[in-house]
């Protein structure tokens, strides 16, 4: 009974002081709120202490574009940085909101040259009402032509004076662009034996290891899928270049261009032997260097021994 009573009366106190469970809910609600208040209150301060953020977060324009930074209101070498980075589809969606910024001529020149390393226009006076944006559409058009049909495409490149009608400019062309289909420009170099020609004496084989040398002639110059009398002019012509950039080592190994020539077909061979699924029985090392001196006398033992072991380790040759 007096246990009833006192706790009556203390719930009685509770509610006059304000600590009910409505109450207290109320003032525990308004204490987060304060909290919270004064939280916001030290992280404004905080932002308006950094000063290099507080003036890049001034740059948005509006609530609705939070996190949208206004390429116009910074330095504009690091507005140029950053659109440096776009491709030019992107590039040319920037140029919606930055007409000024992403049309710039820097911009475009960096998106051509880095596309396509060599244009004959690139060396001349540029005409009147030229742009290296417009130059990009024509030079992205004219390799979409090109991968069509070859002789159309290079004929579209002199009709807009991108390029001169010279072998040797057509060589340097093709030596330094990586967006032409490699099976057209095979056909396009075979038609054309004096592009040809000028493409070869563009690699520089200096102090490569034969194989590696090999390789990097076969990523230009794309080998055909099946032997013949196009395969046995890349092979001459590559022995050809090598023996000149390297004419210490060939003097040092005895070597010729024919001897070279018979190797670049015996790596040939051997890349097709090692990697090919349908040969079980693999060519051993033994048996590569027997028939290799047996077709070049001159050549050591160690030095086609490491030739085995290239091919072995790293893959085909003209892979």
């Amino acid at each position: 009974m007096g246990q009833g009573l006192w706790r009556v009366a203390r719930n009685q106190q509770l509610q006059h002081q304000g600590y009910g469970g409505q109450g207290y809910l109320t003032r525990e609600h308004g204490r987060r709120i304060a909290t919270n208040s004064v939280s916001n209150a030290s992280h404004r301060k905080q932002a308006q202490g950094g000063i290099d953020i507080y003036h890049l977060l001034k740059t948005r324009k509006s609530k609705e574009q939070e996190g949208f930074i206004n390429l116009e209101m910074l330095p504009p070498e690091l507005s140029f940085t950053i659109l440096s980075y776009l491709n030019a589809t992107d590039l040319c969606l920037a140029s919606c909101v930055w007409q000024d910024l992403a049309n710039d001529e820097l911009l475009w020149q960096g998106l051509c040259k880095s596309t396509w390393g060599h244009c004959s226009i690139y060396n001349k006076n540029p005409p009147l009402g030229f742009s290296f944006r417009k130059l990009y559409m024509q030079l992205d058009e004219g390799s979409l032509t090109f991968n069509a049909n070859p002789d159309e495409g290079v004929n579209y490149f002199m009709s807009k004076g991108i390029l001169d009608d010279s072998p040797k400019e057509i060589a340097k062309f093709i030596f330094c662009t990586r967006t032409l289909n490699w099976k057209k420009l095979r056909i396009y170099l075979d038609e054309r034996r004096d592009v040809l020609d000028d493409l070869v004496t563009l690699h520089n084989f200096r102090n490569q290891f034969l194989p590696n040398a090999l390789r990097e002639f076969f990523r230009h110059i794309h080998a055909p899928e099946e032997r013949g009398e196009y395969l046995e002019t890349l092979i001459t012509k590559f022995s050809h270049r090598f023996c000149a950039c390297n004419p210490d080592l060939m003097r040092e190994l005895g070597l010729s261009p024919d001897a070279v020539y018979v190797l670049c077909y015996s790596l040939i061979l051997l890349s097709i032997d090692l990697t090919s699924p349908h040969v079980k029985n693999k060519m051993s090392k033994r048996e590569f260097i027997r028939n290799t001196r047996r077709a070049a006398q001159n050549i050591s033992e160690d030095f086609v021994g490491h030739l085995y072991d290239n091919i072995y380790l790293i893959g085909h040759v003209a892979a």
